[in-house]
Protein backbone atom coordinates (compact mmCIF):
# COMPACT_ATOMS: atom_id res chain seq x y z
CA UNK A 1 0.00 0.00 0.00
CA UNK A 2 1.19 3.54 -0.73
CA UNK A 3 1.29 6.23 1.96
CA UNK A 4 -2.06 7.76 1.03
CA UNK A 5 -3.85 4.41 1.08
CA UNK A 6 -2.22 3.53 4.40
CA UNK A 7 -3.40 6.81 5.96
CA UNK A 8 -6.93 6.25 4.66
CA UNK A 9 -7.01 2.69 6.01
CA UNK A 10 -5.65 3.79 9.39
CA UNK A 11 -8.21 6.60 9.61
CA UNK A 12 -11.10 4.22 8.87
CA UNK A 13 -9.80 1.67 11.36
CA UNK A 14 -9.43 4.35 14.05
CA UNK A 15 -13.00 5.62 13.57
CA UNK A 16 -14.46 2.11 13.64
CA UNK A 17 -12.59 1.16 16.82
CA UNK A 18 -13.56 4.44 18.48
CA UNK A 19 -17.21 3.79 17.66
CA UNK A 20 -16.94 0.30 19.14
CA UNK A 21 -15.48 1.74 22.34
CA UNK A 22 -18.39 4.18 22.75
CA UNK A 23 -20.75 1.20 23.12
CA UNK A 24 -19.33 0.48 26.58
CA UNK A 25 -20.71 3.53 28.40
CA UNK A 26 -21.64 1.53 31.51
CA UNK A 27 -18.02 0.47 31.87
CA UNK A 28 -16.90 4.10 31.57
CA UNK A 29 -19.41 5.22 34.21
CA UNK A 30 -18.29 2.54 36.66
CA UNK A 31 -14.69 3.55 35.97
CA UNK A 32 -15.52 7.15 36.91
CA UNK A 33 -16.79 6.01 40.33
CA UNK A 34 -13.56 4.07 40.89
CA UNK A 35 -11.39 7.04 39.87
CA UNK A 36 -13.34 9.52 42.01
CA UNK A 37 -13.30 7.22 45.04
CA UNK A 38 -9.56 6.63 44.74
CA UNK A 39 -8.95 10.34 44.13
CA UNK A 40 -10.85 11.29 47.30
CA UNK A 41 -8.84 8.82 49.37
CA UNK A 42 -5.59 10.29 48.06
CA UNK A 43 -6.76 13.86 48.68
CA UNK A 44 -7.61 13.05 52.32
CA UNK A 45 -4.29 11.27 52.88
CA UNK A 46 -2.23 14.09 51.38
CA UNK A 47 -4.16 16.67 53.42
CA UNK A 48 -3.33 14.77 56.61
CA UNK A 49 0.35 14.47 55.70
CA UNK A 50 0.70 18.14 54.75
CA UNK A 51 -1.18 19.33 57.85
CA UNK A 52 0.50 17.21 60.49
CA UNK A 53 4.03 16.69 59.11
CA UNK A 54 6.90 17.56 61.45
CA UNK A 55 8.17 21.12 60.94
CA UNK A 56 6.08 21.44 57.75
CA UNK A 57 8.41 19.06 55.90
CA UNK A 58 5.76 18.17 53.32
CA UNK A 59 5.39 21.83 52.35
CA UNK A 60 8.99 22.04 51.16
CA UNK A 61 8.93 19.42 48.42
CA UNK A 62 8.13 21.62 45.44
CA UNK A 63 4.36 21.06 45.53
CA UNK A 64 1.92 22.99 47.70
CA UNK A 65 -1.10 21.11 49.06
CA UNK A 66 -3.45 22.77 46.54
CA UNK A 67 -1.10 21.73 43.70
CA UNK A 68 -0.97 18.16 45.02
CA UNK A 69 -4.78 17.95 45.18
CA UNK A 70 -4.99 19.15 41.56
CA UNK A 71 -2.23 16.68 40.66
CA UNK A 72 -4.31 13.81 42.09
CA UNK A 73 -7.41 14.62 40.02
CA UNK A 74 -5.51 15.18 36.78
CA UNK A 75 -3.45 12.03 37.31
CA UNK A 76 -6.67 10.06 37.76
CA UNK A 77 -7.97 11.60 34.55
CA UNK A 78 -4.82 10.67 32.61
CA UNK A 79 -4.49 7.24 34.23
CA UNK A 80 -6.95 5.77 31.72
CA UNK A 81 -4.48 6.47 28.90
CA UNK A 82 -1.94 4.14 30.47
CA UNK A 83 -1.73 0.47 29.57
CA UNK A 84 -2.33 -2.02 32.36
CA UNK A 85 -2.69 -4.92 29.93
CA UNK A 86 -2.22 -5.66 26.25
CA UNK A 87 -5.26 -4.89 24.09
CA UNK A 88 -7.64 -7.81 24.64
CA UNK A 89 -8.47 -8.29 20.95
CA UNK A 90 -4.81 -8.30 19.95
CA UNK A 91 -3.96 -10.62 22.83
CA UNK A 92 -6.66 -13.01 21.69
CA UNK A 93 -5.21 -13.07 18.18
CA UNK A 94 -1.76 -13.85 19.57
CA UNK A 95 -3.05 -16.71 21.71
CA UNK A 96 -5.48 -18.15 19.16
CA UNK A 97 -3.09 -18.19 16.22
CA UNK A 98 -4.90 -15.47 14.28
CA UNK A 99 -1.64 -13.56 13.74
CA UNK A 100 -1.31 -15.56 10.52
CA UNK A 101 -4.62 -14.11 9.30
CA UNK A 102 -3.51 -10.59 10.30
CA UNK A 103 -0.37 -10.98 8.19
CA UNK A 104 -2.54 -11.49 5.11
CA UNK A 105 -3.89 -7.94 5.35
CA UNK A 106 -2.39 -5.36 2.94
CA UNK A 107 -1.26 -3.25 5.91
CA UNK A 108 1.86 -3.40 8.02
CA UNK A 109 1.07 -5.43 11.16
CA UNK A 110 2.71 -2.97 13.55
CA UNK A 111 0.83 -0.03 12.01
CA UNK A 112 -2.44 -1.97 12.05
CA UNK A 113 -2.12 -2.96 15.69
CA UNK A 114 -0.87 0.48 16.77
CA UNK A 115 -3.96 2.18 15.34
CA UNK A 116 -6.30 -0.50 16.70
CA UNK A 117 -4.74 -0.44 20.17
CA UNK A 118 -4.65 3.37 20.50
CA UNK A 119 -8.21 3.78 19.18
CA UNK A 120 -9.49 1.07 21.52
CA UNK A 121 -7.86 2.83 24.46
CA UNK A 122 -9.16 6.30 23.55
CA UNK A 123 -12.65 5.09 22.63
CA UNK A 124 -13.41 3.95 26.19
CA UNK A 125 -11.21 6.32 28.16
CA UNK A 126 -11.98 9.87 27.06
CA UNK A 127 -15.47 9.82 28.62
CA UNK A 128 -14.10 8.48 31.89
CA UNK A 129 -11.24 10.97 31.85
CA UNK A 130 -13.42 14.04 31.24
CA UNK A 131 -16.02 12.93 33.80
CA UNK A 132 -13.33 12.35 36.44
CA UNK A 133 -11.74 15.76 35.87
CA UNK A 134 -15.15 17.50 35.87
CA UNK A 135 -16.01 15.79 39.16
CA UNK A 136 -12.72 17.06 40.55
CA UNK A 137 -13.78 20.64 39.78
CA UNK A 138 -17.09 20.08 41.61
CA UNK A 139 -15.54 18.80 44.83
CA UNK A 140 -15.78 20.89 48.05
CA UNK A 141 -13.13 23.52 48.73
CA UNK A 142 -9.87 21.96 49.85
CA UNK A 143 -10.50 18.81 47.83
CA UNK A 144 -11.27 20.34 44.45
CA UNK A 145 -9.23 20.52 41.28
CA UNK A 146 -7.90 24.05 40.96
CA UNK A 147 -7.59 26.26 37.91
CA UNK A 148 -4.43 26.00 35.77
CA UNK A 149 -1.44 28.07 36.91
CA UNK A 150 -1.61 30.18 33.73
CA UNK A 151 -3.24 30.27 30.31
CA UNK A 152 0.07 29.42 28.65
CA UNK A 153 0.61 26.62 31.15
CA UNK A 154 -2.82 25.21 30.27
CA UNK A 155 -2.00 25.30 26.55
CA UNK A 156 1.27 23.47 27.28
CA UNK A 157 -0.69 20.95 29.38
CA UNK A 158 -3.04 20.18 26.48
CA UNK A 159 -0.13 19.66 24.07
CA UNK A 160 1.68 17.50 26.61
CA UNK A 161 -1.50 15.45 27.23
CA UNK A 162 -1.69 14.68 23.50
CA UNK A 163 1.95 13.58 23.57
CA UNK A 164 1.19 11.49 26.68
CA UNK A 165 -1.42 9.60 24.65
CA UNK A 166 1.09 8.97 21.86
CA UNK A 167 3.72 7.88 24.38
CA UNK A 168 1.32 5.53 26.17
CA UNK A 169 0.24 4.02 22.84
CA UNK A 170 3.81 3.54 21.63
CA UNK A 171 4.78 1.87 24.92
CA UNK A 172 1.74 -0.40 24.71
CA UNK A 173 2.86 -1.55 21.27
CA UNK A 174 6.43 -2.01 22.54
CA UNK A 175 5.13 -4.40 25.20
CA UNK A 176 2.87 -6.11 22.63
CA UNK A 177 5.86 -6.67 20.35
CA UNK A 178 7.76 -8.24 23.26
CA UNK A 179 4.80 -10.53 24.01
CA UNK A 180 4.48 -11.69 20.40
CA UNK A 181 5.76 -15.24 19.82
CA UNK A 182 6.29 -15.92 23.54
CA UNK A 183 4.93 -19.22 24.84
CA UNK A 184 5.92 -19.05 28.50
CA UNK A 185 3.28 -16.73 29.94
CA UNK A 186 2.37 -13.10 30.51
CA UNK A 187 3.99 -12.43 33.90
CA UNK A 188 7.04 -10.41 32.73
CA UNK A 189 4.98 -8.16 30.46
CA UNK A 190 2.50 -7.37 33.23
CA UNK A 191 5.38 -6.61 35.61
CA UNK A 192 6.75 -4.18 33.01
CA UNK A 193 3.36 -2.49 32.70
CA UNK A 194 3.01 -2.18 36.50
CA UNK A 195 6.54 -0.77 36.75
CA UNK A 196 5.66 1.90 34.18
CA UNK A 197 2.54 2.86 36.14
CA UNK A 198 4.51 3.36 39.35
CA UNK A 199 7.08 5.59 37.62
CA UNK A 200 4.40 7.62 35.83
CA UNK A 201 3.50 9.55 38.98
CA UNK A 202 -0.07 8.27 39.01
CA UNK A 203 0.22 6.54 42.38
CA UNK A 204 2.52 9.11 44.00
CA UNK A 205 3.54 12.47 42.47
CA UNK A 206 7.15 12.23 41.36
CA UNK A 207 7.98 15.53 43.09
CA UNK A 208 7.31 13.76 46.42
CA UNK A 209 9.98 11.13 45.77
CA UNK A 210 13.48 11.60 47.30
CA UNK A 211 15.52 14.53 45.99
CA UNK A 212 18.41 12.37 44.78
CA UNK A 213 16.03 10.59 42.37
CA UNK A 214 14.57 13.71 40.73
CA UNK A 215 16.95 13.83 37.76
CA UNK A 216 16.32 10.16 36.98
CA UNK A 217 12.55 10.56 37.42
CA UNK A 218 12.51 13.52 35.01
CA UNK A 219 14.54 11.77 32.30
CA UNK A 220 12.95 8.30 32.48
CA UNK A 221 10.21 7.68 29.89
CA UNK A 222 7.24 6.93 32.11
CA UNK A 223 6.98 10.37 33.69
CA UNK A 224 5.63 11.51 30.33
CA UNK A 225 2.50 9.41 30.91
CA UNK A 226 1.12 11.77 33.55
CA UNK A 227 3.74 13.65 35.59
CA UNK A 228 4.93 16.06 32.88
CA UNK A 229 1.50 17.23 31.68
CA UNK A 230 0.16 17.52 35.23
CA UNK A 231 3.15 19.55 36.43
CA UNK A 232 2.64 21.93 33.51
CA UNK A 233 -0.97 22.40 34.63
CA UNK A 234 -0.28 23.02 38.32
CA UNK A 235 2.73 25.24 37.62
CA UNK A 236 5.54 23.20 39.21
CA UNK A 237 6.90 23.05 35.65
CA UNK A 238 6.81 26.51 34.08
CA UNK A 239 5.89 27.15 30.43
CA UNK A 240 9.56 27.97 29.78
CA UNK A 241 10.37 24.33 30.69
CA UNK A 242 7.57 22.95 28.51
CA UNK A 243 9.55 22.61 25.28
CA UNK A 244 12.28 20.32 26.66
CA UNK A 245 9.70 18.35 28.69
CA UNK A 246 7.42 17.76 25.69
CA UNK A 247 10.52 17.07 23.59
CA UNK A 248 11.39 14.35 26.09
CA UNK A 249 7.94 12.80 25.57
CA UNK A 250 8.47 12.93 21.81
CA UNK A 251 11.92 11.36 22.13
CA UNK A 252 10.71 8.40 24.19
CA UNK A 253 7.72 7.91 21.86
CA UNK A 254 10.13 7.64 18.92
CA UNK A 255 12.34 5.22 20.87
CA UNK A 256 9.41 2.94 21.76
CA UNK A 257 8.04 3.03 18.20
CA UNK A 258 11.42 2.24 16.65
CA UNK A 259 12.12 -0.49 19.21
CA UNK A 260 8.64 -1.99 18.84
CA UNK A 261 8.89 -2.11 15.06
CA UNK A 262 12.34 -3.68 15.21
CA UNK A 263 11.31 -6.33 17.73
CA UNK A 264 8.13 -7.17 15.83
CA UNK A 265 9.91 -7.40 12.45
CA UNK A 266 12.50 -9.71 13.99
CA UNK A 267 9.90 -11.96 15.63
CA UNK A 268 7.74 -12.19 12.50
CA UNK A 269 10.64 -13.82 10.70
CA UNK A 270 10.29 -16.84 12.96
CA UNK A 271 6.66 -16.52 14.08
CA UNK A 272 5.05 -19.53 15.74
CA UNK A 273 1.30 -19.54 15.13
CA UNK A 274 -0.27 -20.92 18.31
CA UNK A 275 -3.77 -22.11 19.01
CA UNK A 276 -6.20 -23.38 16.45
Amino acid sequence: MNFRSTCRACSSLFRIRMAEGLQYRASAISGVFVSVFWGLIECVLFTVFYTYSDNGAWNNNGLALSQTISYVWLAQGLFVLQTMSIDSEIMSKINNGDVGVELCRPLNLYTHWFVKSSAGKLGTSWLRSLATILTGFLMPAGYALGAPASVLGFACFLLSAVMAFVLCSSFAMFVTAIRLNITWGDGPTYMLLLFSGILSGTYLPLRLWPDFMQTFLYLQPFGGFADIPVQLYVGSLTPSAALPAIGLQFFWSAVFIASGRTIMDHKLKSIIVQGG
